[in-house]
């Protein structure tokens, strides 16, 4: 089997399993009570909601732009704005390509050296990704762990009910582990034989980059003008989630949901992005209405209107601004 052929059935398969979560989530709608909910919604907030999406992509682009100046300082923010909305449009059709477009989208934008080689190559900028995305965890960890130090009483119990599932397993230990073995095992055969060139060599030089990627961070300026926008970034999905809550306030199920509630609807919904499904279509859904039930009491079918109205207002605004971004990038910045 080809790799095209290969990725095609990856695709239909996380596609089917969307939709398989969708069906589940929406099976336990009441419609006319679902509709008649939607009619108490002030949309306002949802429409802040909305706005406070399109900031984040350029607070985030403008954040991934001071790991890559180091490689290449004439990287713009426009382009890093761009590659972030194009990234999130396309990862809502093919899970984790939008990742490859924007690696590509920021190498293509690059500046020439002199012998006109890109001043950022694609394994240098990878490199940066996955710094940025490292942080971005060990951030949320530590949110997590502040909530639940607090609030154990309230979120504690699901938590624990929730990881003893997945802890419990021995069968995913053993995989993980499998997976960390031969990781090391390659890394050090690449290492071994690298001086032999041919493909060793190859992908020890490809390593290598996404190591100089890895330590642009060491090499920024302003380092605390990057845990700002990071600090930014978070307070403002919060904010996200909080429009939604506020939105709801006037359906009795979530009057009573206050900041720090839309708060760990925030990381619990986060969570969901493991699951690569088009769009994180069903796995938020599902995720986020079993928070509410098994934490708040509130009914799935009640439930689904925060789940369908955060993340489909942050849907619309991915495809309006990955769209914007490509017109912006096939046309205005052409010409």
């Amino acid at each position: 089997m080809d790799k095209k052929a290969k990725n095609i059935l990856q695709y239909v398969f996380w596609a089917a399993v969307a939709v398989v979560l969708v069906y589940f989530c929406l099976r336990s709608i009441d419609w006319d009570q679902f509709v008649a909910a939607l009619k108490q919604c002030r949309w306002e907030y949802v429409l802040i909601s909305m706005v406070l999406g399109t900031l984040v992509f350029y607070i985030r682009g403008t954040r991934w732009r001071m790991l890559l100046t180091p490689f290449d300082p004439s990287t713009s923010r426009i382009t890093c704005f761009n590659s972030y909305n194009i990234c999130m449009a396309v990862n809502l059709a093919l899970p984790r390509a939008g990742e490859v477009v924007k690696l590509g989208y920021v190498v293509k934008h690059s500046a020439l050296d002199s012998e006109g080689r890109r001043l950022l190559t694609f394994d240098k900028a990878l490199g940066t990704l996955l710094i940025e995305r490292v942080w971005d965890a060990i951030v949320t960890l530590g949110m997590a762990a502040v909530l639940l130090a607090v609030k154990w009483d309230q979120f504690g119990t699901y938590l624990m009910d929730s990881l003893s599932g997945i802890g419990g397993s021995r069968s995913l230990w053993l995989i993980l582990g499998g997976v960390i073995l031969l990781v090391g095992l390659f890394l050090y055969l690449a290492w071994r034989f690298r001086e032999k060139g041919g493909v060793w060599g190859k992908i020890w030089n490809f390593i290598a980059g996404i190591g100089s990627g890895l330590s642009s961070f060491m090499h920024m300026k302003n380092v605390w003008l990057f845990f700002l926008y990071t600090a930014v970034v978070w307070i403002i999905y919060w904010l996200m989630s909080a429009c939604i809550v506020w939105a709801l306030q006037d359906i009795e199920a979530f009057s009573s949901l206050t900041m720090t509630d839309a708060f760990f609807l925030m990381i619990a919904g986060s969570i969901s992005s493991v699951v690569p499904v088009p769009g994180g279509f069903g796995a938020y859904h599902g995720l986020v209405t079993g928070a509410l039930f098994s934490i708040w009491g509130i009914p799935v079918g009640i439930g689904m209107i925060f789940a369908i109205l955060n993340h489909e207002s942050q849907v619309i605004t991915q495809a309006v601004c990955g769209l914007c971004s490509y017109i912006h990038e096939s046309f205005f910045r052409k010409k």
